[in-house]
């Protein structure tokens, strides 16, 4: 699969032949700012939770792109509201099949409120599956038992996970979330774009290194493939 790095916990895979961009928040992030977002390709924009920085740039990429957008009930309402009709209600447990492949979405132990304030629902991780590939994205998360779901419906290819800590996961909690989700190969997001959230980049990969886990740090802007 080709994944493309936006910053924060923005990121882009080509799955099933569709451009899928989970969270954005570019624009507003200093590290991000030699991206474009009027050059990002879409057909589907999922949002885990309705925080500001992971929807803060979904509906201009939506009403450019006319992308789908898959998210909680709630931002799915919200989202309406603001005139962005091309949506896809879901919550946790639930699954649907997708041109390009299946979204089952999972618990996330986090908090969501959209950026007027407004309640956000709950927020969620997928497991999406295409026919050239697998992954696990688990959104803004703490640890939690639920993930020891997620290998009893998918043998992932590689996951997504939150490393940055005291808002989320941080480096030790996300080695034990790859034991408990069965996934040998990371993709490090949420750390470095708020003073709160930097991290010490040798000792994080040498820390899932010393589990047998590879720890990918992409480079903003930068594809790679998985």
């Amino acid at each position: 699969m080709e994944f493309t790095y936006y910053g924060h916990a923005s990121f882009a895979v080509k799955a099933g032949g569709k451009n899928i961009l989970f969270d954005p928040f570019i624009s507003h992030n200093e590290l991000a700012k030699q991206i474009d977002i009027n050059k990002i390709p879409a057909d589907y924009i999922l949002l885990s939770h309705g925080h500001g920085d992971h929807v803060a740039d979904g509906i201009s990429i939506a009403q450019r792109t006319g992308a789908k957008v898959v998210c909680n009930f709630e931002i799915h309402e919200w989202l309406n509201n603001k005139g962005i009709a091309n949506t896809h209600p879901m919550n946790t447990g639930g699954k649907w099949n997708f041109d390009f492949g299946t979204v089952k979405c999972f618990v996330a132990q986090h908090s969501s409120g959209l950026p007027d304030g407004s309640y956000g629902g709950n927020p969620m991780g997928f497991v999406i599956s295409a026919d050239n590939g697998t992954f696990y994205y688990s959104g803004d998360t703490a640890l939690t038992f639920d993930m020891q779901l997620v290998p009893r419906y998918a043998k992932l290819d590689f996951a997504v996970l939150p490393i940055g800590d005291n808002f989320t996961m941080g480096m030790d909690d996300a080695v034990e979330a790859a034991k408990w989700i069965q996934c040998k190969k990371i993709i490090g997001v949420h750390y470095d774009t708020f003073g709160y959230i930097k991290i010490d980049h040798k000792k994080a990969i040498d820390t899932f290194k010393k589990e047998g886990i590879e720890l990918m740090l992409v480079d903003i802007g930068k594809t790679i493939q998985v």
